[in-house]
């Protein structure tokens, strides 16, 4: 059994997040010493790894929930899984879409300004007009 301090090295997150987690009820430590302190044993680490790892690819911790009862169930089904995954790719190719969005929008907004010392500048012209707050709206702004 390992103490928090230890627990955070191995599986390379923050004692803070790891207290966070178990405050949650994400993942409990085994046991606690005589003075009170939080034990990890290895099992508990390998939760953490897998928890920081979903937590890298931008799962929530409801996720993080649900794919760490999959992990530990082991008459789970990867259809299961590869449910919640397919629907995070859906997710991330929608905000894909959304900053290319805004990533042509503002490459046309650079272009198009002449960066001078003129005073008129189609970058504020844009912010200040109805059309900057969805960036869906570019083609309509050229």
């Amino acid at each position: 059994m390992d103490p928090i301090g230890t627990a955070a090295q191995k599986s390379e997150l923050p004692v803070k997040t790891i207290r966070y987690y178990d405050e949650i009820g994400l993942i409990k430590p085994q046991a606690h010493s005589e003075k009170g302190y939080r034990l990890y044993s290895e099992r508990d680490i390998q939760k953490l790894i897998f928890v920081r790892h979903v937590r890298e690819f931008g799962f929530s911790i409801d996720t993080c929930r649900d794919l760490l009862d999959l992990y530990e169930n082991p008459h789970r089904t990867s259809k299961e899984v590869k449910q919640i995954v397919a629907k995070k790719l859906v997710e991330i190719q929608a905000k894909i879409r959304a900053m290319k969005q805004l990533h042509d929008t503002l490459a046309r907004l650079a272009h198009d300004c002449h960066g001078d010392q003129r005073p008129d500048c189609p970058i504020i012209e844009y912010f200040s007009s109805d059309q900057a707050v969805d960036p869906s709206h570019q083609k309509e702004c050229s």
